[in-house]
């Protein structure tokens, strides 16, 4: 059987999406004749963690982990509550105070290409031995971080292996680099450093089509779209019993968020008392301030029900459940490849999905195409109350179902066949 060496800051314990990519993949890689050996830290920042997947741990499966030391065990005696903010990505846009700037232009601009480096050089020289013991001959990063390429391409320097990197995101182009104040000179260091990643790997995955296009303007490199997705038994599809619930499930952070949609469901509750009546928001996952902000600026509080971070299986429950799911992001250019690892299990749970996000949007075609709700701009309010008040009647009536299209193949085992058969295998 074929091994692979899987290098990966997130693994359980972590929680959050970060971990569930890799962590799926190997434990369907066997059935495709690949044995996958990990390599993570053993002393990892998490900023979230979810014991409850480790139950997804293939039986058997090695291990290997060596020390990390990160700049954030530092930080956290200036601002234990600051430093797990920015480490979870929740970061004030509009009006960071001035210890929050300072921790910001340090972690952008002292620790390239992220504050994981210190762990590349020593890795490097400990997996040189693993590789030879295992008798491995390929390896995949996956980030961000992407300092964990850095491991790969140090590897490939070293050593004969093919080298695969992952991009579950974009480098430079992602949507919090514009928030971490970087100098000329540390825009211009990511930039050496993501073309030379990406012309020194042997071959490249990204997990969306505008990803893709994007790299291949650097490399010449073979380029792989492989996207995130699910796990599980699908929903039924059934209206659940209970209120008119919108559920956002996931960290809500700063920057996302969807003031239009706040304005119609005041709206509509002016509107329409039964709506009023019926409505629940529930927020579940770190919400930052300005939409908590927001949301009291429309009178919606009372509508509002809010829960910490839930482990994955619950959320699958919570996402069969509720009545409409939200899908929020960025509206940046840059966030337009952007697909979240929710939106395959939103897909998968069989309610009408509303997302809101960016001009030209991936998940807007993915939607259309799956025929799984509805995506909006972000400054769509009238259109948001239209389609709201349509899916709010259908409610009323027990008819507010949705029939997708093409799910199974988002299934992470057929995936997982696909990453095998299209990028192993060659």
């Amino acid at each position: 059987m074929q091994k692979v060496l899987i290098v990966t800051y997130y693994w359980p314990p972590a929680g959050g999406p970060g971990v569930q990519r890799w962590l799926y993949f190997a434990s369907y890689m066997r059935e495709f004749g690949v044995e996958p050996v990990i390599y993570t830290p053993e002393n990892a920042h998490y900023p979230l963690e979810d014991p409850s997947l480790e139950v997804h741990v293939p039986a058997g499966i090695k291990v290997y982990q060596q020390k990390i030391w990160e700049p954030y065990q530092l930080a956290e005696r200036l601002s234990a509550s600051r430093t797990k903010r920015i480490s979870s990505g929740i970061i004030n846009r509009d009006n960071p105070g001035r210890m929050e700037r300072l921790m910001l232009w340090v972690r952008g601009n002292l620790f390239i290409p992220d504050a994981r480096k210190y762990w590349v050089k020593p890795s490097v020289r400990y997996l040189r031995g693993i590789l030879n013991q295992e008798g491995i001959d390929s390896v995949i990063t996956t980030g961000p971080p992407h300092s964990i390429h850095l491991i790969g391409q140090g590897l490939k320097e070293q050593m004969d292996v093919r080298w695969i990197a992952d991009f579950r995101d974009p480098w430079t182009t992602i949507g919090y680099h514009k928030a971490l104040l970087l100098s000329r000179w540390a825009q211009k260091k990511h930039r050496i450093l993501e073309k030379s990643v990406l012309n020194s790997a042997d071959a490249l995955i990204t997990t969306s089509s505008l990803t893709r296009d994007e790299f291949s303007g650097l490399t010449t490199r073979p380029i792989h779209v492989i996207t995130n997705g699910f796990s599980g038994p699908q929903g039924d599809s059934k209206q659940p019993e209970g209120a008119f619930r919108l559920s956002h499930i996931g960290s809500l952070l700063s920057g996302r968020n969807p003031k239009a949609l706040w304005k119609a469901l005041r709206s509509l509750s002016e509107k329409d008392k039964d709506f009023e009546r019926d409505l629940q928001i529930d927020l579940i996952g770190p919400v930052s301030g300005e939409v908590l902000a927001a949301l009291r600026d429309e009178n919606l509080e009372e509508h509002l029900h809010l829960t910490d971070y839930i482990p994955h299986e619950k959320a699958i429950e919570e996402q069969q459940n509720t009545q409409v799911l939200l899908l929020i992001e960025i509206d940046s250019p840059e966030t337009r490849g952007i697909i979240p690892g929710k939106f395959f299990e939103y897909l998968s749970a069989a309610r009408p999905i509303l997302a809101i996000g960016p001009r030209e949007w991936e998940v807007a075609s993915l939607i259309d195409q799956c025929k799984c709700g509805k995506a909006f701009e972000y400054g769509d309010q009238q259109e948001m109350e239209r389609v709201l008040s349509d899916w709010y009647q259908r409610y009323k009536k027990g008819a507010l179902t949705i029939t997708a299209k093409g799910v199974d193949g988002f299934h992470r085992r057929a995936l997982t066949e696909r990453l095998v058969k299209e990028v192993l295998w060659v």
